[in-house]
């Protein structure tokens, strides 16, 4: 289990999270939505531990995350596989080994330097690739990808680090709607299949609804909503996204129109992702 416990983060004086309160259970989908500034890509950030807590502590099964330095933390970040809304991989290098990069912490540093990779390494890469429906793209320069392509290869490589969990950044956020349904689609096949835990940030609230088994919403640096789709009411979704006052003029208009209706649970198979909503 994840545990967030009163966690803070400052820059200067501006609180970016404010006191987070949350327990996230191994195996869950969780979708983080809030309008751009709630804080949810610090919160991220803090439990990979790309940016440290101000305040607070964040624990997983019982060791204390925000402590960890060294090798210690290195195996965090390796089991803790992070995904960004700009794919970060190496332009220059083919797709294949971008992937292969995440396999960085389970390596010793000679070998790294040594850019050597085993054949069994060389067959996961492959395979995960396969898995996305992209290994014909694996000797291509990653740069010459389109930007779903990008993310297809970027969880991939999250894929190399078998971690116990993957955070998403806002993974869709810079997609088209088809891009974007592939994506989130594979999120949610890596979810169900393998039990790992997804934490995504996301944008849309419909998105959130259809792929996520909980919700936590966030304002101002604060949680102010965690439960599951079914809870998201009209009055939900304004404390969200409508400002100090819950004022339903600042809603965006997606949110205020069908999103806010059939719950994740109730759509049969494998969720289906809202074209219009998908950006």
């Amino acid at each position: 289990m994840l545990k967030i416990s009163r966690v803070t983060r400052r820059f200067g004086s501006t609180v970016a999270v404010n006191g987070v309160e949350v327990e996230i259970r191994e195996g869950e989908m969780v979708g983080v939505i809030g309008r751009s500034g709630a804080g949810k890509s610090t919160l991220l950030r803090m439990i990979n531990r790309l940016i440290d807590p101000s305040e607070g502590v964040i624990s997983f099964n019982g060791v204390e995350v925000s402590a960890l330095k060294g090798a210690a933390l290195r195996r965090w970040q390796r089991d803790c596989a992070m995904i960004f809304q700009q794919f970060n991989l190496v332009p220059r290098l083919d797709v294949l080994t971008n992937v292969l990069l995440g396999r960085l912490n389970h390596r010793s540093t000679a070998v790294n330097l040594l850019n050597i990779y085993s054949r069994e390494e060389r067959l996961q890469a492959i395979a995960a690739l396969e898995r996305l429906d992209i290994a014909q793209t694996a000797l291509q320069r990653a740069g010459t990808l389109s930007g779903g392509q990008q993310q297809r290869v970027a969880i991939a490589r999250a894929l190399m680090q078998e971690p116990k969990m993957i955070l998403a950044d806002e993974p869709i956020a810079s997609l088209d709607p088809l891009n974007a349904k592939v994506v989130m689609d594979s999120l949610a096949d890596i979810n169900a299949r393998e039990g790992i835990t997804v934490i995504t940030n996301l944008h849309t609230l419909d998105t959130a609804r259809h792929y996520c088994s909980r919700v936590i919403g966030m304002a101002k640096g604060a949680v102010v909503f965690n439960g599951v789709p079914e809870e998201l009411t009209s009055e939900a979704v304004r404390t969200i996204y409508g400002g100090e006052g819950g004022s339903q003029d600042v809603i965006p208009e997606a949110i205020t129109s069908t999103s806010i209706h059939t719950p994740a649970s109730s759509h049969a198979g494998k969720p289906q992702l809202e074209p219009a909503l998908a950006g």
